[in-house]
């Protein structure tokens, strides 16, 4: 029968930690969004995130009553941010920016060529060192959701907070 001290010989570096990750934000190149031209400040101020999930979807093949299952192609599910907000709105108005680019609030016209609007964004999984244990590069990002923040009397010492979901074609990933 397996003990702690088996467990423990096997739970490498300690284990990976949830809150010991940092994510990179580039602007696309086709948009204007100073909010974003620090791709460090993301580092600091998204509070959660995810690593990217996949799904390799089936394909139901039927044969005399009875189905056989095969593989069909990869699919790729929306990935969110919650970012903490500052004073000065500077990544929340890079995203605004960002979404006015692709389609404008008062004219609704936007970039249409998905180069232009779309960027990689990088999320790291850290040690307890800050050294990158693993790394993900979501490729042709671009924002689908900007939520609302809620504003309320009620609410006391507490800093404003706001997801964000994107898009992404595919990502890579070290390791892989």
């Amino acid at each position: 029968m397996a003990g702690i001290n088996d467990f423990k010989s096997r739970l490498v570096g300690g284990g990976a930690r949830a809150n010991q990750f940092r994510v990179l934000m580039n602007p696309p190149t086709g948009i204007a969004a100073p909010g974003l031209a620090v791709p460090e400040l993301t580092s600091f101020m998204v509070k959660a995130s995810s690593l990217p999930g996949q799904t390799i979807t089936e394909i139901p093949v039927n044969f005399r009553g009875r189905q056989l299952f095969v593989a069909g192609d990869r699919t790729f599910e929306t990935w969110t941010t919650t970012i903490i907000n500052d004073t000065d709105f500077r990544i929340r108005n890079g995203i605004e920016q960002w979404m006015s680019g692709i389609n404008d609030l008062e004219t609704s016209l936007g970039v249409s060529d998905m180069n232009a609007y779309t960027s990689d964004i990088i999320v790291q999984q850290l040690d307890r060192d800050d050294s990158v244990l693993k790394s993900y590069v979501l490729q042709t990002c671009w924002p689908t959701v900007l939520a609302p923040i809620e504003l309320s009397m009620d609410t006391v010492s507490e800093i404003e907070q706001f997801d964000v979901t994107w898009r992404y074609t595919s990502f890579s990933a070290s390791g892989v």
